[in-house]
């Protein structure tokens, strides 16, 4: 059973910064992506940052602003600082990873809610 447990999330003023943090854990064989995206409401849930052994992307929106980055095999942190209303939504931590077979997961979500 494989689980995504995302933390630091929350209020921020415009023009500050947040750090999310996901753990995965389980029977994990590798982990071949991990990112996250964001939903605000009324609006589809969109790719705000992924990164994979030797490569990283970012949505065009928060380039320069926030770094996805990795501790160890099985963390990430998403830096997220320059933060705008925009920004508000909640985020998602996603990973295509491997235990027995391939597959992606999701965690529960973490909202992050910027006040101008």
């Amino acid at each position: 059973q494989v689980q995504l447990v995302e933390s630091g999330g929350g209020l921020v003023q415009a023009g500050g910064s947040l750090r999310l943090s996901c753990v995965a854990s389980g029977n994990i064989f590798s982990i071949n992506a991990m990112g996250w995206y964001r939903q605000a409401p009324g609006k589809q849930r969109e790719l705000v940052a992924a990164i994979t052994r030797d490569k990283t992307n970012y949505a065009d929106s928060v380039k320069g602003r926030f770094t996805i980055s990795r501790e160890g095999k099985n963390t990430r942190y998403l830096q997220m600082n320059s933060l705008k209303p925009e920004d508000t939504a909640v985020y998602y931590c996603n990973a295509d990873l491997t235990t027995t077979r391939r597959n992606v997961y999701w965690g529960q979500g973490t909202q992050v809610t910027v006040s101008s």
